[in-house]
């Protein structure tokens, strides 16, 4: 089973990272009121949120033994 998670997790944890680096580094280069780099960075929130929501899910999966999600249908 741990080996099962090691995945998931590694992918959350580079994308988030990404996700970090990208939009750090518009914020610090491009020159943009404080409102509009606000909205910008609701983007990252939220896809990073939804990233570890999935991740939670996927673990939860894993641990209740549920491997193939395609034999619900």
């Amino acid at each position: 089973m741990g080996k099962k998670l090691v995945a998931p997790i590694i992918i959350t944890i580079f994308s988030l990272c990404f996700m970090l680096f990208y939009y750090g580094l518009i914020f610090a280069f491009i020159p943009l009121s404080f409102w509009i780099k606000a909205l910008i960075g609701i983007l990252p929130l939220s896809l990073g949120g939804v990233s570890i929501f999935v991740l939670v899910e996927r673990i939860k999966e894993i641990r209740s033994g549920e491997e193939d999600d395609l034999s619900k249908y």
